[in-house]
């Protein structure tokens, strides 16, 4: 079982900042930013490219969450980037989709190498 699954099913403690039935959010243990929260689908999907068309909604409803989220942590205004990581090459560490929400100060460009 992954990490993130871990933490859903409440054995492995995180600093949970929103859950309903369908995701969780939760505060990055290495945060890249003064805001960075993580949030999954409590459903284990591995990777983007493991998403199907029954995923729809969900994926909708996670950028609600992401929304409202950015709204309570006070990043709303001054604006918040969202990261996504896919597979080997794009960075993804842990196999579960996740959404990194980081904000709190200027996060600069976007840089590719």
């Amino acid at each position: 079982m992954c990490v993130f699954c871990k933490i859903v099913n409440k054995e492995i403690p995180a600093k949970v900042v929103y859950e309903d039935d369908k995701v969780m959010a939760f505060h990055d243990i290495n945060p890249q930013a003064p805001v960075h929260i993580l949030v999954i689908p409590k459903e284990h999907i591995p990777t983007v490219n493991d998403l199907e068309e029954k995923h729809k909604e969900l994926i909708g409803h996670i950028f609600m969450v992401i929304k409202k989220i950015a709204k309570e942590m006070g990043i709303a205004e001054s604006g918040y980037r969202v990261l996504v990581n896919c597979n080997r090459d794009g960075g993804q560490e842990i196999y579960h989709l996740h959404f990194h929400l980081l904000g709190g100060a200027p996060l600069g460009p976007m840089v590719c190498r």
